[in-house]
């Protein structure tokens, strides 16, 4: 996978700002309990999470879910860091 270059959006004053409120958005394995596994990787690297706005959805044949909820990221290599961390769970096949 490509990592994101920030570095155009940098220079130019646009993009993400931090810190701030950020959504991301897990999907993985239906039966892997991810509405609550989410939010515990992300507290576990240190991560505020905003409990209140977590939303899921089940695929129309129930074999995956997607759990979306924001966070609290104080800098960009935190932001990256969420990212990565739900990407190398065995149970989360991508995140937005």
């Amino acid at each position: 996978m490509r990592e994101i270059d920030f570095s155009h959006a940098q220079k130019e004053g646009k993009g993400f700002q931090f810190p701030g409120e950020f959504e991301i958005t897990a999907i993985g394995n239906a039966n892997a309990g991810l509405d609550k596994h989410v939010p515990a990787l992300l507290h576990g690297i240190g991560l505020e999470v905003l409990h209140e706005t977590l939303s899921t959805k089940l695929t129309p044949a129930g074999n995956y879910q997607s759990v979306t909820v924001s966070f609290v990221a104080p800098t960009r290599d935190k932001y990256l860091e969420a990212h990565s961390t739900l990407r190398a769970d065995e149970n989360i096949r991508f995140t937005m």
